[in-house]
């Protein structure tokens, strides 16, 4: 085979990866912003109906910043936890290499 072949083999390989990473990125991305809609949403209709139901219009604004904040809350907790937990894993396989930390 040609050294030419090769490298567009590469190179095609690379802009799969790179995509792959984007569309990866792009999914993380839309999770996290349906989670700020859908706890403000959520939360503002539960206070929207207590509100209504005892008459007092500002549980609705209430109730949509309380679901912001859980929101935000669990995407720390999610996201936040998750690049936490994957740092001593790769410490522990730097460890573990034969060829050691001198490369």
């Amino acid at each position: 085979m040609s050294s030419y072949g090769d490298g567009a083999g590469r190179w095609a390989a690379k802009r799969k990866m790179a995509a792959q990473g984007r569309a990866q990125g792009m999914d993380v991305g839309l999770t996290v912003f349906s989670y700020l809609i859908s706890g403000m949403l959520a939360y503002g209709i539960i206070g929207w109906l207590i509100g209504r139901a005892v008459h007092v219009e500002l549980l609705f604004p209430i109730g949509m910043l309380i679901g912001l904040a859980i929101s935000i809350g669990f995407i720390i907790h999610r996201y936040g936890r998750q690049a936490i937990v994957e740092q001593p894993r790769r410490q522990a396989g730097r460890a573990a290499s034969p060829e050691g930390d001198d490369r």
